[in-house]
C-alpha cells in the first residue's frame, strides 16, 4: 500500500480566484496530479476553510484570511484525496459556522478528516481509513493559536501546548488504537524555518513512543529532513504566498510511504515547484536544488538520500537507527 502526504494545501485568496475562473485543472500540472493518484490514500492539510459563510475572526493582529469556495472539493477529488487534517491557523479563519461547512462539505465528497470538530470529542477524534486490508488512523493536532481550541461545547481544533510537552491525549489515542498503522500529522512551529525546533524533535519522540508508526508535520512552509519514522515538515502543496529568495518556500515534496502491511519500507519525494496559485513537477535546475536541500536535512538526521527515475528515495527497511539515538540524545538534554 502507498499513501501520499502533501503539505500545507491553501485554496483560498487568488488559488480561488484561478479555481473559480479556469477549473480545478489550472491548479496543477496533469503530471502531478497523475502521481498522487498513484497512491492508495492520500492526505494532505487543508490550509484553508471551504464555505460561503462565516465572517473574518475578530483579531486586529491577524493579517491573512484564507476561504476556498464550495468548488474547492472538487480539486481535492482531482487529487484523490482520502482524509485532510484541519488543525491549523486557519481553519478557523471565517469562525466556526464556516469550519462546520468544510466539515459537512467534506463528509459529503466522502473525504474524511481528522484535527476539528464541533466540539472537544470530535476534533480530538481521530480519521479511519482502509486500503488493501490495511487500516489506518490519522490524527490532526496543531499547537497554534490556542484561542481556537474547541470546546466541551464549541466548535474549532484539535490544540495541543506542544512547548509544554501537552500531549497526553495525543499518547492516549495512540496507545488505545487498533489500527495497524498510526499517523500524526501535527501542525507545529514557526514560519520560514529550516529545521525542526527542540521541543518539536522531543514530541515527535513521544508519539512515536506511544505508537505512532509516521510523524507527518507541516506549519514552517519549507520541507524539513526526515527522521527515524518522522517527516518534520511537508513544506506546502499550493498557495500563492511570497517567495523567501534564500528559503525558496516556492520549491518543495510530495511524499509517498509505501507499506508492506503495516510497515514502512520505502519513502519517496518527488520535487514539486510551487507557481502562484499553480503547482507543478519541478524542472531540472530546481530539482538539483531540492535534491540538495532535501540530503542535507535529512543527513542531519541520520539519514541517507538516493535518487532514481526522477524522485528522491529512503529505504526504511536497511536504515540504522542513527536519527533515533541522535534524537533520544537531543530529547534527555531537553
Amino acid at each position: 500500500m502507498r499513501i501520499g502526504l502533501a503539505g500545507d494545501t491553501m485554496l483560498g485568496r487568488n488559488v480561488a480566484e484561478r479555481l473559480s475562473l479556469a477549473g480545478p485543472g489550472s491548479l496543477f500540472d496533469p503530471a502531478l496530479v497523475a502521481i498522487t493518484n498513484e497512491a492508495d490514500l492520500l492526505i494532505t492539510n487543508l490550509e484553508c476553510c471551504i464555505s460561503t459563510h462565516g465572517r473574518p475572526w475578530p483579531d486586529a493582529r491577524k493579517t491573512f484570511f484564507f476561504r476556498a469556495p464550495t468548488r474547492a472539493i472538487d480539486v481535492l477529488g482531482m487529487l484523490g484525496v482520502s482524509c485532510v487534517t484541519l488543525a491549523n491557523n486557519h481553519a478557523m479563519d471565517f469562525g466556526g459556522e464556516a469550519l462546520l461547512e468544510t466539515m459537512e462539505l467534506l463528509h459529503a465528497a466522502g473525504i474524511a478528516h481528522a484535527g476539528a470538530g464541533s466540539n472537544l470529542a470530535e476534533a480530538r477524534r481521530a480519521a479511519h481509513l482502509a486500503s488493501h486490508g490495511t487500516t489506518v488512523s490519522v490524527i490532526g493536532l496543531s499547537d497554534h493559536p490556542h484561542q481556537w481550541a474547541a470546546t466541551e461545547s464549541s466548535a474549532g481544533i484539535a490544540y495541543a501546548n506542544l512547548q509544554q510537552r501537552d500531549t497526553a491525549w495525543v499518547d492516549a489515542a495512540l496507545s488505545s488504537s487498533t489500527s495497524d498503522i498510526n499517523i500524526v500529522s501535527p501542525h507545529w512551529g514557526p514560519n520560514l524555518v529550516q529545521r525542526p525546533s527542540p521541543y518539536i524533535r522531543d514530541c515527535a519522540l513521544r508519539f512515536r513512543a506511544s505508537g505512532a508508526t509516521l510523524v507527518a508535520g507541516h506549519s514552517a512552509h519549507v520541507f524539513h529532513g526526515a527522521g527515524d519514522g518522522v517527516l518534520y515538515d511537508l513544506g506546502d502543496f499550493i498557495d500563492d504566498y511570497a517567495t523567501d529568495p534564500m528559503l525558496r518556500n516556492d520549491l518543495g515534496l510530495f511524499f509517498v510511504v509505501e507499506f508492506d502491511g503495516p510497515v514502512p519500507v520505502m519513502l519517496e519525494a518527488i520535487p514539486i515547484a510551487l507557481d502562484p496559485a499553480r503547482t507543478r513537477l519541478a524542472r531540472p535546475t530546481e530539482f538539483r536544488w531540492i535534491a540538495r536541500r532535501f540530503r542535507k536535512a535529512c543527513a542531519t538526521e541520520g539519514t541517507t538520500v538516493a535518487q532514481h527515475d526522477g524522485r528522491l528515495l529512503i529505504d526504511l527497511r536497511s536504515r540504522e537507527s542513527v536519527a533515533s539515538t541522535r534524537n533520544q540524545r537531543t530529547a534527555s538534554s531537553v
